[in-house]
């Protein structure tokens, strides 16, 4: 990162994992961060810009029209366009500007200039050329602005990153009350990832996220606490969920994967939850008959887990990734490629104790591979890649990584 020149400040941001980490603010509200599916735009997400740019110099070179800096913090407020608390500056703004800015057409300029700043038309195409954290940051410019940013187009493939801490607000008795979630409402989001939360955290997203019935189609907890009463609540409530992701969840069981699992589920997501084990893949493979994706990160799992899929499963999933399944073996192996032939994607990494005859069964039987992963399988020699050569004709990726 360069350093800082001419007041210019660095971005507050930078990209780890395809994440975007907005820093906390002071108003107390904590911080948002957004996905979003291709790296390109990953990269983009921080790329500092100026607003001005996009004005004319006549429009920018007025004091009384607030511009923010795209290169400032955002808070869930900001992301979630809800008004900040009294006193408190919105990010980017000057103190005192408000929640709600005058939109252009009321400033200084000739007729003409003030008029192109709010045609929907010219901004309606001007704002695909911004990542999404710019676009939190000029939705707050004014009501025009806001009004055409916050159309669902401008925010598809995009998923919000909430932490615990930012589901609330402290009232001045020292209560708490739950965060507006209007604005994300408007703008259409039909995935959220919730990191750190509790039942009783999911149950208040569900009764105050408009779209949480049937809107929203993927949830992904991350070190959260929900146990097995939480899980079936929220697949139950939550009619639309059709991809769902619980990572480094320690407190639900297998028994809460039997009561909550349900037919609609087509992507699946299990890591690093210490529950987990072949029971688990039993509960999946009789419950989950249109899955076509599953990714499974277990220590527990063993060989016999894979031979529960069924005729089903072995017509729809197409994806299988299994990350450091230690007690995977090549018996492991046969019970998978006669249970699921039709698979395209298939990744083995870190199952360790899988050896070049497990590769030779992959190559023998799942002629459909386009991507295969043996990364981190460090009993795997030249021999596995002749089979790969010979018989996975299909293949376009392959990962030997370590």
């Amino acid at each position: 990162m360069s350093s800082p020149r001419n007041g210019d400040t660095k971005p507050p941001c930078l990209p780890r994992n395809g994440l975007v980490k907005i820093p906390t603010q002071a108003n107390g509200l904590g911080s948002a961060s957004i996905t979003k599916g291709t790296p390109a735009v990953k990269n983009r997400l921080c790329q500092p810009s100026s607003v001005p740019a996009i004005l004319s110099p006549a429009l920018a070179q007025h004091s009384d029209l607030p511009i923010p800096s795209l290169a400032s913090p955002l808070s869930l407020a900001a992301l979630g366009g809800v008004s900040s608390p009294p006193g408190a500056p919105l990010a980017g703004l000057s103190a005192g500007a408000g929640s709600e800015q005058p939109c252009p057409e009321r400033g200084p300029g000739s007729p003409a200039e003030r008029q192109l700043a709010v045609d929907e038309k010219i901004l309606n195409r001007l704002f695909w050329y911004f990542s999404a954290c710019e676009k939190c940051v000029l939705a707050q410019v004014c009501k025009a602005w806001r009004r055409v940013l916050y159309q669902p187009k401008f925010w598809v493939g995009l998923t919000p990153v909430l932490h615990t801490k930012e589901l609330y607000n402290v009232l001045p008795g020292g209560e708490k009350e739950f965060v507006s979630l209007q604005g994300f409402a408007v703008r259409g989001f039909e995935g959220f990832c919730l990191v750190g939360v509790s039942d009783l955290d999911i149950c208040e997203f569900i009764d105050n996220y408009p779209l949480s019935k049937k809107g929203v189609k993927s949830m992904s907890l991350k070190r959260s606490t929900i146990t097995d009463a939480g899980l079936e609540v929220m697949l139950e409530q939550m009619q639309g969920v059709v991809r769902l992701e619980l990572s480094g969840c320690n407190d639900f069981t297998e028994a809460g994967l039997w009561s909550s699992l349900n037919a609609r589920i087509t992507a699946l997501s299990v890591s690093d939850c210490i529950n987990v084990a072949d029971d688990a893949i039993a509960a999946i493979s009789q419950l989950l008959p249109n899955l076509a994706e599953l990714n499974l990160q277990a220590y527990h799992v063993t060989d016999t887990a894979l031979a529960y899929f069924t005729a089903k499963q072995g017509y729809t999933t197409h994806t299988l990734r299994l990350n450091s399944c230690w007690e995977i073996t090549n018996h492991g192996v046969v019970n998978m490629v006669h249970s699921l032939p039709n698979l395209s994607v298939l990744s083995l990494s870190g199952c360790s104790k899988v050896t070049d005859d497990g590769v030779e069964l992959v190559a023998e039987n799942l002629r459909k591979l386009r991507s295969l992963d043996l990364s981190w399988c460090p009993r795997i020699t030249d021999m596995a890649l002749e089979y790969i050569a010979c018989d996975l004709h299909k293949l376009e990726e392959l990962v030997l990584d370590r």
